[in-house]
């Protein structure tokens, strides 16, 4: 994912993002791989008497493999295209102006972070992350800072260490606060919780949010509703990233 992207927008992102759960496309990759070899014996090493449940089995192996081979495509499209897309159409909704303190929960290697602080002027773009190399392939804060550097924000990004579950930030601190496939890595409903919580103290009031996920968004939408936010909407589903997502948005009162 070196090589420049284009987004809806029009403009090209240099940064190196990686990929999403690499042990999950690992997974896909081997599985893949089995059902091509299991298709090629069942077609070749079964006994003439039964040539014909080979054939049988070997075609559905095989179009089992057809099908792994069009949802590959899909997740590639969608980590080289698509969640660029994606990234565009959530800042869209919390209208940045320029001059915005942002926050970007589980920042990991900067996609969000970085797009939000190539729409400011005066403002900053802050990420926090836990650095997990689970959910995001070379997820390092050295990572996330050169992609500031190749995008052209350095100076209008800044991260740090921490848990989006107690967050190292005072209270009605930012304007805007984004959150992009984090929550469902949380499988404890408390600890999501307690990152919705967060969200909505560190928010100002008035200030906006958009987290996008395609697990729990009404569990989402539920919370941040009980914590006083207005106009709570979930938006979606999307496919340019793969699976499909929603973006929940709100802002909170004043």
């Amino acid at each position: 994912m070196t090589e420049a992207s284009l987004t809806c927008s029009g403009q090209k992102r240099y940064g190196d993002y990686g990929f999403y759960a690499p042990g999950v496309m690992l997974g896909l990759s081997f599985a893949g791989l089995g059902v091509l070899v299991l298709s090629i014996l069942a077609f070749t090493l079964l006994q003439e008497s039964l040539l014909w449940l080979g054939r049988v089995i070997g075609a559905l192996l095989l179009f089992a493999f057809c099908g792994g081979v069009l949802q590959t495509t899909y997740i590639f499209w969608s980590l080289w295209l698509g969640r660029f897309r994606e990234c565009e159409r959530l800042l869209d909704l919390v209208e940045l102006q320029g001059d915005e303190l942002v926050l970007d929960v589980g920042c990991g290697r900067g996609l969000i972070l970085n797009a939000a602080a190539r729409r400011l002027t005066k403002g900053k773009a802050i990420g926090i992350d836990i650095w997990s190399q689970r959910d995001q392939c070379s997820n390092r804060p050295e990572e996330t800072l050169r992609n500031a550097r190749r995008e052209g924000v350095e100076t209008r990004v800044e991260i740090l260490d921490g848990d989006a579950r107690q967050m190292p930030f005072e209270d009605q601190h930012f304007e805007v606060v984004t959150s992009s496939l984090l929550l469902h890595n949380l499988h404890v409903p408390e600890d999501r919780r307690q990152v919705l919580n967060e969200i909505m103290r560190v928010l100002k009031p008035g200030g906006r949010f958009a987290i996008l996920d395609f697990q729990h968004v009404k569990e989402y939408a539920t919370v941040l509703k009980q914590r006083g936010a207005l106009d709570v909407r979930i938006i979606g589903p999307h496919y340019l990233i793969f699976p499909g997502v929603w973006i929940v948005v709100g802002y909170k009162s004043k």
